[in-house]
């Protein structure tokens, strides 16, 4: 682990906030109901903006994204050879965008807490891996809490990182609603930390990870950045909407070039052992039951980590003022296929309980990733049979072996609070929520 010396802590002064203009137009009156800030860009510019950003002479923009005018893909950001600071860099998608980032050329400075959300030993074995590829010339590791003020203060003024990519976060629906504290505290307070300090000492691009969990219950087919999300149906999906909208604050008080992500499903090696696709590999492996809710025609979107990856660090590189991008697969796959596939890569016959239909389920939900597409250049290029086979793989070879954690005191945590999270025994209901995020009920 990386150490550094104290140093002043968040409450750094910085300079003066740029005053909002004095007449903004009233298109923009902050409706509950009716303001939607998927691509709004703020017509306030300033020293935030990337070198070589066509985005930094920003343009009024009428009252919702579906009324602004088309933005063209923004050339790659200038700045060879980042250092670039990825909070939640010891998770899943985290610990890939690290790798990913490294093998490019690219510095990292990699901030997480080591939490007991999910498996200890998947996010140690995550830091292994990368402490054994790179030395801490190119990786420098940081455990603690975002939200500590004294703690990422003195990373911040140690590292003084111009590129963000903020992963870091509670994830999860149901604990949510039985403990919306933390998740307030993990998310809210964390990305707000986060952005007051790359406000006071400078940024380049800030990337964010949203949810597709925002869309709550909407009962459409495909999902697009211009809905309404005004309605979350649980806290975890209320504070990913909240930071969304502190992260416009930021950009139109301070011209930040910020872009929210909102993941669909994301599965792969490495993944969160609370994710459907995690799940159904790792029951079927072992010859557990796994409920199926309706007659397993209904389809969801779910993205290989790999083009989620491609997503982030396309974000990072093409700053483009404040955009709120789907990043998912857009080819949604049905249940019935999904169940098959899993059986094929693990080589094992599911025991499936067929149950009634859930009430107010929908047949279908997709990712609209059109935006993305157009942006940033996404394209996701893994099918879901091949993501499902490395999925596999890699629990086979690697998750399935691993021995237990040791014993570990990161910040916040004692002896007595410690309590890594076993192999997978809770009942898997193939009935997902309309947006795939919470992976199973």
């Amino acid at each position: 682990m990386a150490s550094f010396a104290t140093s002043p802590s968040s409450s750094t002064e910085g300079p003066e906030p740029v005053a909002a203009p004095a007449a903004i137009q009233t298109d923009y009156e902050l409706s509950a109901t009716t303001l939607d800030l998927t691509g709004v860009e703020s017509p306030i510019a300033s020293d935030c903006s990337s070198a070589g950003d066509s985005s930094a002479d920003e343009a009024e923009d009428g009252p919702a994204a579906a009324d602004a005018p088309e933005v063209s893909p923004a050339p790659a950001s200038a700045v060879a050879n980042k250092l670039v600071l990825v909070t939640g860099g010891a998770g899943f998608i985290g610990s890939h965008v690290c790798e990913h980032l490294l093998n490019r050329g690219d510095d990292v400075v990699l901030v997480d807490e080591v939490n007991d959300y999910y498996d200890v030993r998947i996010k140690r074995a995550n830091l292994r891996r990368l402490r054994a590829g790179w030395g801490e010339d190119r990786l420098r590791i940081y455990e603690g809490d975002c939200a500590d003020a004294e703690f990422i203060g003195d990373v911040w003024a140690t590292e003084m990182p111009r590129h963000v990519v903020h992963l870091a976060a509670r994830a999860g629906v149901r604990p949510s609603i039985q403990d919306p504290f933390i998740y307030i505290h993990s998310n809210v307070d964390a990305t707000t930390r986060l952005l007051e300090l790359a406000r006071v000492h400078g940024n380049d691009s800030f990337v964010f990870a949203s949810s597709s969990s925002v869309y709550g219950g909407s009962k459409k087919s495909l999902f697009s950045e211009t809905d309404v999300v005004d309605f979350p149906v649980s806290p975890y999906a209320a504070t990913k909407k909240a930071c969304e909208l502190m992260a416009y604050t930021y950009h139109h008080l301070y011209g930040m070039n910020i872009a929210g992500l909102r993941f669909f499903t994301v599965y792969g090696p490495r993944g969160r052992p609370d994710m459907a696709p995690f799940k159904f590999v790792d029951r079927v492996s072992r010859g557990l039951e796994i409920q199926q809710f309706g007659d397993g025609s209904s389809s969801r979107d779910y993205t290989y980590i790999d083009d989620i990856v491609s997503g982030v660090v396309l974000s990072l590189d093409k700053p483009q003022g404040y955009q709120i991008y789907n990043l998912g697969n857009g080819n949604p796959v049905g249940l019935k296929d999904f169940i098959s596939i899993v059986e094929g890569a693990t080589g094992k016959s599911a025991l499936i309980k067929v149950m009634p239909d859930q009430p107010g389920d929908v047949p279908r939900t997709a990712a609209d990733i059109s935006k993305a597409r157009k942006l940033l250049g996404y394209e996701p290029k893994v099918a879901f049979k091949d993501g499902i086979e490395r999925l596999a793989a890699w629990y086979r070879d690697e998750y399935a072996v691993m021995g237990e954690e040791p014993e570990t005191f990161g910040a916040g945590k004692t002896q007595d609070t410690i309590t890594g999270m076993s192999k997978s025994t809770s009942m898997v209901s193939v009935a997902l929520g309309s947006h795939g995020e919470a992976g199973v009920l």
